[in-house]
């Protein structure tokens, strides 16, 4: 089955549970306010034949890049996020791209999933969620 092409740029058109879900991960109070505020833009380069793929997350405050193979573990380096590094695989469900985050948090991880022109996202940290919806650029 032919996995879906995550290639494109997405600009962020809606946010849920933010708040809480950075609280999870032991942000402090004034980081959490900026970050709750900002809307990123996804950029995604994936090569489908290859499985590598880079995510960039890009905001008026700090941009974030993830670059990786799907199926292999690598070491992340979350410092700029909440001052950790953890062991992170991203893996293919389905059609759904699943990170996991092995580290001092427990059930760390994302979800991306394509519909349509949308790029859902779902983020974890200790049972708390947090969700943000992207939408792809003409």
């Amino acid at each position: 089955m032919t996995k879906p092409n995550y290639s494109g740029t997405y600009h962020m058109v809606e946010q849920e549970n933010m708040d809480a879900y950075l609280t999870g991960l032991d942000v402090n109070v004034a980081l959490r306010k900026i970050v709750c505020m900002l809307k990123p833009t996804k950029e995604i380069i994936h090569d489908p034949e290859t499985g590598a793929m880079k995510i960039n997350t890009l905001t008026t405050f700090k941009n974030f890049s993830m670059d990786f193979n799907i199926g292999k573990e690598f070491t992340e380096d979350l410092r700029i996020v909440d001052g950790r590094t953890c062991q992170t695989t991203v893996d293919w469900d389905g059609d759904k791209l699943v990170c996991v985050q092995r580290g001092e948090k427990e059930g760390r991880g994302w979800t991306h999933w394509l519909e349509g022109d949308k790029l859902h996202l779902e983020m974890r940290v200790q049972g708390v969620t947090a969700k943000q919806v992207f939408k792809k650029a003409e």
